[in-house]
C-alpha cells in the first residue's frame, strides 16, 4: 500500500522535479561560466577581494529558485488531490489517514530535500575549483536559508492548499508569506550565520502543520 502511494507521489512531482533540476543546473552552469570570465578579465585576486570586503555575491542567481520549486512542488503534489476533494478517497484507504497524509508529505519533502542537496552540493564542488575554502564556507552559509525557504515554502503551500475554508486559505496565506520572507530577507555576506540553527528549526516545525489542514479537510470543516 506504501509503495502504491509514493509510486502516485512520484507520478504528480516527477515532470516538476525533472524541470527544476534542469533549470538549476543551468543555473549553476551561467554561475560558474560568469565566474571564469569575470576571474579571466578582472584577475582572481580583485575578485575575490570585491566578494570578501564589499559583499559581491557570485550566486546571486540562485536566491529565489528554491522558493519556486518548493511552490510547485506543492501544488503540483496537493492541487490534483484537492479537486473536488480526491484526496477524501485517498483517506478510504486501509491505511490510517494521519500516516496516509504523513506518508504523501514525507515524500514530497524528502524528494524536495534530496534535490536541494544535489544542488548545494554541485553549488559546493563548482565553488571549490575557483574559490578558497574561505569564501566557499560564506557562501554556503549565504545561500543555506534560501534553500531553507524553499522548504518552508513547500510546507507552507501544503498546509494553504489543503484548507477547506477560503477565508482561512487567505489568512494562511498571509502569515505564510511573511514566514517565508524571513529566509530570503537581503543581507550581507554570511549574515545569518548566528541564526541559521533558528532557522532549521522553524523550518522542521513548519514540515507538520500540514496534518492540522489535512485534518480539517478529511473532517470536512466548510
Amino acid at each position: 500500500m506504501l509503495k502504491s502511494i509514493i509510486y502516485k507521489e512520484w507520478i504528480k512531482i516527477r515532470l516538476i522535479i525533472l524541470i527544476s533540476l534542469g533549470l538549476s543546473l543551468l543555473a549553476l552552469i551561467n554561475i560558474f561560466l560568469k565566474v571564469r570570465h569575470d576571474i579571466l578579465f578582472v584577475d582572481a585576486a580583485n575578485y575575490w577581494y570585491s566578494f570578501l570586503f564589499r559583499g559581491s555575491a557570485y550566486f546571486g542567481i540562485l536566491k529565489f529558485l528554491p522558493f519556486a520549486i518548493g511552490l510547485a512542488v506543492a501544488i503540483a503534489q496537493y492541487i490534483p488531490e484537492t479537486v473536488n476533494k480526491r484526496i477524501k478517497l485517498t483517506f478510504h484507504l486501509p491505511v490510517s489517514e494521519n500516516g496516509i497524509l504523513i506518508w504523501m508529505h514525507a515524500f514530497g519533502a524528502a524528494v524536495l530535500l534530496i534535490l536541494f542537496l544535489i544542488v548545494m552540493g554541485l553549488f559546493t564542488a563548482g565553488s571549490a575549483i575557483f574559490f578558497p575554502s574561505n569564501m566557499i564556507n560564506p557562501s554556503l552559509v549565504t545561500v543555506t536559508p534560501w534553500f531553507l525557504g524553499g522548504m518552508a515554502t513547500y510546507f507552507l503551500v501544503a498546509l494553504i492548499l489543503l484548507e477547506p475554508v477560503w477565508i482561512f486559505r487567505g489568512l494562511y496565506t498571509i502569515v505564510a508569506a511573511g514566514f517565508v520572507a524571513i529566509f530570503y530577507t537581503g543581507a550581507a555576506i554570511e549574515a545569518f550565520r548566528p541564526v541559521l540553527p533558528l532557522l532549521i528549526l522553524i523550518t522542521l516545525l513548519l514540515s507538520f502543520v500540514v496534518l492540522f489542514s489535512g485534518y480539517r479537510f478529511r473532517k470536512g470543516e466548510m
